[in-house]
């Protein structure tokens, strides 16, 4: 395929599949989104005609159209695993959005799709990996120049969220991304899971108990805390301290001009992911254009997709009986451990 323009169809065109239209049409190199779907057809067709791309009805039958070579998979959480077996069923790369399927049970069906098939197809969008920052972070942990890491203290604040986001959530659609992008930091899987409720802000609902503490515990015994407070009512900040045996490490702000005005010097900071991590979505999705063209995924697998959904419901099952839960210990399939080695 190299050499050649990567066809692409879209299923699911709301706020993040438009941007990824955007995205690779405007800016990126090698490809190009020539088909889309959506549910909603009336808003799948407005898509379709100011993008200027083919629009299918049946996002199944765009999948299987000798009109694409690979799909992003954009929908509703619940959809993904349809479509992203539908795409292992036409051989053809897919990027899914996180999370993989919203159950493990679903994620490991499309593991063993994807094992009987012999060759990875899924890239699922944990997008910190692409950070800038995140990725310095690594490169410090792996050298081991500052020791051995022994504590992270993160932090997932927004300033608010709304009354359908429920406590089950801080969970499973905001810390499933310290869950994953941690577990890629140190290289190793988590043993045990704990989730502890602070005192309840009074911008929180019936229905959500914001804001919580996720505890983890790696195999070797790295001590996990994660903040997730999700109406803080003034911001959308991401933290990350990795206390190694020789140096604190965190994880860079992100780069903002200084402002000094009406007797008060500061600096802006960011609303929401689709601003602070604007940089590290488009190199996640150039990196996955330039590995499917080479037919060779390097991102984060279908997998990583069925551990952090793994672990996600491990916290959760913690969350909900107060106690501590331990993680399965799980064998990497040799599909996945040949790309890891």
């Amino acid at each position: 395929m190299t050499g050649e323009i990567l066809k692409i169809g879209i299923v699911g065109t709301g706020a993040i599949g438009r941007t990824h239209i955007e995205r690779i049409n405007e800016k990126m190199q090698g490809a190009k989104v020539v088909a889309c779907s959506d549910t909603n057809q009336e808003l799948g067709k407005k898509v379709a005609d100011q993008y200027g791309c083919r629009f299918f009805s049946d996002g199944r039958e765009m999948i299987y159209s000798d009109e694409i070579d690979a799909v992003i998979v954009a929908t509703l959480d619940p959809y993904h695993e349809e479509y992203v077996m539908a795409s292992i069923d036409a051989g053809k790369y897919v990027f899914c959005e996180k999370p993989l399927a919203p159950e493990a049970e679903a994620c490991r069906q499309i593991v063993d799709a994807e094992i009987a098939g012999g060759k990875m197809l899924v890239q699922v969008g944990f997008m910190r990996r692409y950070d800038s920052g995140y990725r310095q972070l690594k490169e410090a942990v792996t050298s081991r120049k500052y020791g051995e890491p022994l504590m992270l203290h993160c932090a997932h604040r927004n300033p608010s969220v709304g009354e359908s986001y429920t406590t089950p959530m801080a969970v499973e659609n905001s810390m499933i991304h310290e869950i994953d992008v941690i577990r890629w930091l140190l290289d190793e899987e988590y043993a045990t899971a704990e989730v502890v409720f602070a005192k309840s802000t009074r911008r929180t609902h019936k229905d959500l108990m914001d804001p919580q503490i996720m505890i983890l515990t790696t195999q070797s015994g790295v001590r996990i805390d994660v903040e997730a407070f999700v109406n803080t009512g003034h911001c959308y900040d991401i933290k990350c301290e990795v206390c190694c045996e020789d140096a604190i490490l965190n994880l860079p702000e992100p780069a903002n001009i200084e402002i000094c005005t009406n007797a008060q010097r500061g600096h802006h900071i960011h609303s929401d992911w689709s601003t602070r991590f604007i940089e590290a979505y488009d190199v996640e999705i150039q990196e996955w254009i330039d590995a499917t063209r080479r037919e060779c995924l390097e991102g984060p697998t279908a997998w990583d997709g069925y551990v952090g959904q793994m672990t996600a419901k491990a916290a959760s099952r913690a969350r909900d009986t107060g106690r501590v839960v331990n993680i399965e210990v799980l064998e990497t399939p040799d599909l996945y451990s040949k790309k890891k080695g």
